[in-house]
């Protein structure tokens, strides 16, 4: 049984350190752990980067140089769950510049493609209230967002 946990490993077409890089300017708590070259058994080009190992708020990702096979889709996302509106804010702007693209209720891609979901604090109460009208009201009113705004998900859920 394995004790280290879990590492998210991110397929790049030669973007890894670029990426790593990316998102250690957006995350403040994180830093570069290891990279990693190719060699002579290949796939990639001798010397060029095969791996980035990387660290932010204490989850560890692995940005594997993989080629074109594969690329990022919406059916895996990241959460980031925020203490406050200019948080919010901060990540939103931080993860949709340089070529980032808004999406709908909450979820971005990052210019490398990958979907964040950027969560204001209160959003994950209103959609799931006790109320079942309640509730119905305030995702109604997010399903018509691209940036979540709570204050008006709660003023839906109140009936405004």
């Amino acid at each position: 049984m394995s004790t280290n946990g879990f590492t998210t490993c991110l397929w790049f077409d030669g973007e890894a350190e670029a990426a790593a890089d990316y998102y250690l300017s957006v995350f403040k708590d994180g830093r570069i752990l290891r990279t990693a070259y190719y060699n002579e058994a290949g796939p990639g080009p001798v010397g060029s980067v095969m791996i980035v190992e990387f660290e932010i708020n204490g989850q560890k990702f692995v940005g594997l140089n993989g080629g074109p096979e594969f690329h990022f889709t919406e059916a895996i996302s990241f959460q980031i769950h925020c203490a406050d509106e200019a948080e919010a804010d901060y990540y939103w702007e931080a993860l949709t510049r340089d070529g980032g693209q808004e999406v709908a209720c909450g979820w971005l891609k990052d210019k490398f493609g990958l979907s964040w979901q950027v969560v204001p604090p209160g959003a994950i109460d209103l959609i799931s209230d006790p109320d079942p009208a309640r509730a119905a009201r305030a995702t109604a009113a997010m399903m018509t967002m691209v940036k979540l705004d709570v204050a008006a998900m709660r003023r839906a859920a109140d009936g405004d």
